[in-house]
């Protein structure tokens, strides 16, 4: 889909000039501003939640039931209307919104040791590099040692890849507050290509906000990411392969022979639960479903592996693009809005509000500002900057660690903290 001209003048007010790829070592120059209105913001914003619910949901019954296979078409359930409701105990939800209480208590700059203290606190069950950043944690053992290839053995598991919606959703047209969210609350848990997917993520859902063309929004997350990353390879070949290859289903098996069988793609990784593999399906359903909701999610649902969180994440950035107000009601009308979501202080109103609390701090941090146009409408003025990239690590060739340990007044604070033999 391209922008119609009057999404642009609704949107935009003047031109913005094209982000240019990662910036050196000098702060992010201002290229342009971009405009938002308030309730456009809001409307985005709460369709990549519903995406987000919808892709988790529907994929659910199916997860790692077709690992390295295609689902048969068969085995895809029919969405029902009432499903929506099936992701308030989703992990793929609840944990982001573990980030977004800590800075809904703390501010979008708290410190990313009480973002650690905080996730070592969270009382629901966790897998994979989830799990072992956590034990880490409540051993003492601080972010961003607690992610460190040292102390995790899977640091390019899918963990932040599924949770890193957030930090493009209270970033709008801000891919560097995505990138730095990563380094933030991705660096609990994963390291390199682990921790690039999440910001990958996140600037997508950044860009969706101002783009509906699919290419351009994969393209604003590649930016996101440093270039020489496997992670930011796999994207680029994704690119590519959805324009020589005509199914995604031929696709798909040029990604499991690079990305699947040869082991140069498999290290540092835990098999089906590698980022790279499932980032592959998340774009194999945006690149190929063509702006189709329901088939976004079913391809990326079909690809097989984590078939509930590829779903989830797919169909969050492609519902951002278009906003709640143009969702069919089948993917809302039987929404309980009032239900809380497991492990988490919010209902969907409650998670629309920190969500926009925090992206006016995010505006305002980055140099933007909040108008009102002559209607009296809030609007808000978001600068557009070079997109800065973390430094590139890899999980099988890891940097020194940094020997950061809590204090005894910080394990003091984490209620599940190991005993000090555990260390």
């Amino acid at each position: 889909m391209t922008r119609t001209k009057g999404l642009v003048c609704a949107l935009m007010l003047q031109s913005v000039v094209t982000m240019s790829a990662q910036g050196g070592d000098e702060a992010a120059a201002v290229l342009g501003y971009r405009r938002l209105l308030l309730k456009d913001y809001r409307d985005k914003m709460k369709a990549g939640w519903i995406g987000q619910i919808a892709g988790v949901s529907w994929g659910a019954p199916t997860e790692f039931r077709s690992p390295d296979r295609i689902m048969p078409e068969s085995a895809m359930p029919k969405w029902q209307p009432r499903m929506i409701n099936d992701a308030f105990g989703q992990d793929d939800l609840y944990v982001e919104m573990t980030f977004l209480r800590t800075m809904e208590q703390y501010g979008l700059d708290c410190s990313i040791r009480q973002a650690g203290i905080d996730f070592a606190n969270s009382g629901y069950p966790l897998w994979c590099a989830n799990d072992a950043g956590r034990k880490n944690l409540r051993k003492g053992i601080a972010p961003p040692d607690s992610s460190h290839p040292k102390f995790n053995k899977c640091p390019n598991d899918i963990d932040y890849q599924i949770e890193a919606d957030f930090s493009g959703l209270i970033a709008p047209g801000m891919p560097n507050v995505a990138v730095s969210l990563g380094e933030k609350f991705g660096r609990l848990m994963n390291y390199g290509d682990g921790m690039y997917a999440g910001q990958f993520m996140g600037a997508m859902y950044a860009e969706a906000f101002f783009e509906t063309d699919i290419l351009k929004v994969v393209e604003a997350g590649l930016k996101a990411i440093p270039t020489g990353s496997q992670y930011a390879e796999m994207v680029r070949d994704m690119l590519a392969w959805s324009k020589e290859v005509p199914t995604w289903e031929a696709c798909w098996q040029r990604c499991q022979e690079k990305y699947r069988k040869n082991p140069e793609y498999q290290k540092a990784s835990n098999g089906g639960i590698d980022c790279k593999i499932n980032g592959a399906y998340v774009l194999m359903g945006l690149l190929y479903g063509k702006g189709d909701l329901d088939q976004t999610i079913i391809i990326a649902c079909r690809c097989g592996q984590d078939s509930d969180c590829n779903p989830s994440s797919a169909g969050g950035v492609l519902f951002t693009t278009l906003g709640f107000s143009k969702l069919p009601d089948r993917f809302s009308k039987e929404l309980n809005e009032k239900a809380i979501f497991s492990h988490t202080a919010y209902n969907v109103s409650g998670l629309l509000d920190v969500c926009e609390e925090l992206a006016r701090q995010a505006i305002v941090k980055e140099g933007g500002r909040i108008d009102k146009n002559e209607s009296g409408e809030e609007v808000f003025v978001i600068p557009v900057k070079t997109v800065k990239s973390s430094a590139l690590k890899f999980g099988w060739a890891p940097g020194p660690i940094a020997d950061s340990k809590f204090t005894e007044e910080e394990m003091a604070r984490i209620a599940a903290a190991a005993p000090p033999e555990g260390l």
